[in-house]
């Protein structure tokens, strides 16, 4: 197998991202419609035009669609460090593949706690502080809103990690050289 360039690895980095978060998208929205369907139903469904498909089904595309962007632009950031301060492709290539793993875990994380957020916000009474749409089940926008929100900021936070992660292997690597 011949040894690709670091800039070919970064654009793989950059496809893997994009189908890591596609999947991360449809398998949360897995969880999200067990819990709150009416939240495709009354927003997601009409926003990405899902019509005549089966509803699981079109609330994995609804995630596919909604976060497949999200992963090059959460990576780019941890891609660049590792383009410039990682010193080989095999390593450049491994500490990439670790940083979306590490937004995946991250992500998943966030979205739990956003779960467990909107499933105490509804048995509290609380204001959502967010739009429920006119007929809605409000339990049902609380507990998958809150899910999807804090995916978002998850996958920030994760990109953050997985910078500083590439970025302390980078040195480490050249403090091992020296």
């Amino acid at each position: 197998m011949a040894v690709m360039s670091k800039p070919l690895i970064f654009v793989v980095l950059l496809a893997l991202s994009c189908l890591a978060a596609a999947l991360f998208g449809a398998l949360h929205n897995q969880v999200s419609f067990t819990i709150g369907p009416d939240y495709f139903y009354a927003i997601k469904f009409p926003q990405f035009r899902i019509e005549a498909l089966p509803p699981r089904g079109g609330a994995a595309i609804v995630g596919v669609l909604a976060s497949w962007w999200m992963g090059p632009i959460i990576g780019l950031p941890a891609f660049v460090i590792g383009l410039f301060a990682v010193p080989t492709a095999g390593r450049y290539f491994r500490a990439g593949l670790r940083a979306i793993a590490v937004v995946f875990a991250a992500t998943g994380i966030a979205a739990l706690i956003g779960l467990a957020s909107g499933i105490w916000r509804v048995s509290q009474g609380i204001d959502p502080g967010f739009w429920i749409p006119a007929g809605a089940e409000a339990a049902d926008i609380i507990r998958a809103g809150s899910m999807h929100n804090t995916s978002y900021a998850g996958g920030a936070l994760g990109a953050v990690i997985a910078a500083g992660m590439i970025w302390r292997s980078a040195r480490m690597v050249r403090a091992n050289a020296t």
